[in-house]
């Protein structure tokens, strides 16, 4: 379970960087849902809503930590009051400070999954940060740790010399099937695919069509340069909703819903892939929870799949 809409708002100088008004005793009754479902993997990070997003799953899994796996990020600084995003720390002496306050937070003596949250920096300076994480590992204040990044070259400098590196997490999802660059990084070196917008920020659950429009408050109207699914008006991009309509039918095989076939294909594509969809309700939850009953898709609907969306 992706954790970043159940932050709530935040935004920075671009505009809203949150997913708007969220319900946080909702949240907690899906976090809890989940759990009942058999997913016990849940991704966030110290920026999402300010802090909001960490305190909410702290709260929802406490009595229960020995169930979960929680993975977190940093990099994005940020004042928890004002909810504001300040802009990014990609300093070895920030990991400590970042780390505590996650702790703290999540009301935990552990992270699972720590990952670094800005995805350019640059190959060199990245590498100064594998020794502060290394003592955090040997301390026992992390498990492990991995990046947040599309570029494959920062994916293979941290799998090839991260000693506890275990997770790349990248966009990746039917609408983007030809980004497989990364993914071959994380099969070469036995990493975990953990993929950030399986489901494309919303478009693969059906109910976006050309005539909606997201609310105020959302990132996804925000108009910022790399939001490429929906446009600066905060309508789906038509180009994605026509490759959505082009594979609707194999993705909804055997009984399964849209969200449900999208999970599939991932699955499907690779054993490493560990999708993250987000959610706000219990419904969304259960609706992306009935994928693991159906699985992944066949090899070739995986195959054909990826012949009509051009991947």
């Amino acid at each position: 379970m992706g954790c970043w809409a159940i932050g709530g708002p935040f935004h920075n100088d671009s505009g809203p960087s949150g997913w708007g008004e969220v319900d946080d005793d909702e949240s907690t009754r899906t976090i809890h849902r989940a759990l009942d479902l058999g997913v016990d993997f849940f991704d966030t990070a110290d920026v999402y809503g300010a802090g909001h997003s960490e305190r909410v799953l702290g709260r929802a899994v406490k009595g229960r930590r020995e169930r979960v796996v929680i993975a977190t990020k940093w990099g994005w600084t940020f004042e928890e009051d004002t909810k504001y995003a300040v802009g990014g720390n990609d300093t070895a002496a920030y990991v400590r400070q970042a780390v505590t306050a996650s702790l703290e937070r999540l009301g935990t003596d552990y992270i699972d999954l720590y990952q670094l949250h800005i995805g350019d920096v640059a190959v060199e300076r990245a590498a100064e940060l594998l020794g502060v994480l290394e003592e955090l590992v040997a301390e026992g204040k992390i498990r492990a740790y991995g990046w947040s990044t599309d570029l494959p070259d920062r994916a293979e400098a941290w799998g090839r010399d991260g000693a506890h590196c275990a997770a790349i997490q990248h966009d990746f999802s039917v609408v983007h099937g030809s980004r497989r660059e990364i993914l071959e990084v994380c099969e070469r070196y036995g990493l975990a695919s953990i993929n950030r917008g399986p489901l494309a920020m919303g478009l693969l659950t059906g109910k976006y069509t050309a005539d909606t429009q997201v609310g105020a408050g959302d990132v996804r109207g925000s108009g910022v340069e790399w939001m490429t699914l929906f446009g600066k008006d905060g309508r789906p991009s038509p180009e994605h909703l026509a490759r959505i309509e082009a594979v609707r039918e194999i993705l909804t095989s055997g009984g399964r819903t849209l969200a449900q076939g999208a999970l599939g294909w991932l699955w499907g594509v690779s054993g490493s892939t560990v999708p993250i969809p987000g959610c706000r309700t219990v419904a969304q939850l259960e609706d992306n929870a009935g994928a693991l009953e159906k699985g992944p898709l066949t090899a070739d609907q995986v195959k054909e799949v990826e012949a009509l969306v051009g991947a």
